[in-house]
């Protein structure tokens, strides 16, 4: 009972903020994300019964304090398998974890795809999105390429929160320019910002209020190929979500000098006449969206802002690499 995967991460361009139940991870809003050909997380699952536990090995180093929901996912699959032995989980990232690029996105969505192999299950993409999605609300847009619509669902059981596949990676080929800030993992999680958001910001019932019309804008962008409407809502929505985050309870502010001087970058590049937007997680990185064939001209901009560590250019890929 052992099997490995390999899924690309996803970046949101219609922000995901909030859950409107932590315990089965369903999100307060929908989103509507790109998945990213070069950024992966290669995950191994064996089930084994002498061990006394699940273990998780992350980029070479034991991670108890991610162990929690890495054994609530494995327990999903194990009841529908009938099988009750612990697990050995290998994981490794091709970029910085827990730095705000989506490194739970792909990584547990990669166990969920390597743990249904190892117990031999015949699953569908709808089912191990539901399934990704407790591990982590984005790893059930890493199941799918190109550009993908998470729903939120309105059951309680969150048997209709998932993720679907929206346009293909190859229909409309953008490029992905990542300029890295910090490598460090960041203070607060996504998890705790969320929770922390919803409880006291005074923007989150606006934020969850508005979702559905940036979301039906965010989809005629891209069902219609309209990169200046997708740029619009794009950056609203990332600096709306951020907005929420600031206004929190202590405040999170998840940017850095360096982030902000990038996106001053990005507006005079687009002032300019190049087709770019950004974005940004929870996290200090920006990524930079462009139309085909600027990507270079991109990375240079960003690579040249002092406090910019590297840049990682990337085009759209599938989500399921291996």
């Amino acid at each position: 009972m052992k099997a490995a995967a390999k899924v690309c991460a996803n970046i949101a361009l219609i922000k995901y903020w909030g859950k409107v139940s932590t315990a089965l991870n369903i999100p307060a809003v929908g989103s509507i994300s790109i998945t990213l050909g070069n950024l992966w997380s290669e995950t191994e699952v064996e089930f084994d019964e002498s061990l006394p536990s699940d273990t998780l090995i992350l980029d070479g180093q034991s991670r108890l304090d991610q162990l929690g929901r890495v054994t609530e996912c494995l327990d999903l699959l194990r009841v529908r398998a009938g099988v009750e032995a612990s697990a050995r989980v290998v994981s490794h990232n091709n970029f910085p974890t827990g730095a705000g690029l989506a490194s739970s996105a792909s990584g547990l969505a990669a166990l969920t795809i390597a743990a249904a192999r190892a117990l031999a299950l015949e699953l569908s993409p709808r089912s191990l999105s539901i399934i990704a999605r407790q591990g982590s609300g984005s790893a059930a847009r890493s199941i799918f390429g190109g550009f993908v619509e998470m729903h939120a669902g309105s059951t309680p059981d969150g048997s209709d929160s998932f993720a679907e596949s929206l346009l293909a990676a190859d229909t409309w080929p953008l490029e992905v320019v990542i300029a890295v800030t910090e490598r460090g993992e960041k203070s607060v999680s996504s998890r705790a910002g969320m929770e922390q958001s919803a409880l006291s910001s005074p923007y989150y019932s606006d934020w969850v209020a508005t979702s559905t019309v940036d979301l039906d804008r965010g989809r005629r962008a891209v069902l219609g190929r309209d990169f200046e409407q997708l740029t619009n809502i794009a950056e609203h929505s990332c600096l709306k979500m951020h907005a929420v985050a600031m206004a929190a309870q202590p405040p999170l502010v998840y940017w850095n000098a360096t982030t902000v001087a990038c996106m001053h970058v990005i507006w005079d590049l687009r002032h300019s006449g190049v087709p770019v937007f950004f974005t940004i997680d929870a996290g200090p990185q920006l990524k930079a969206v462009c139309a085909p064939g600027f990507s270079q001209e991109v990375e240079k901009a960003l690579r040249d802002v002092p406090g910019v560590l590297e840049t990682l250019i990337t085009g759209l890929g599938p989500g399921i690499i291996g």
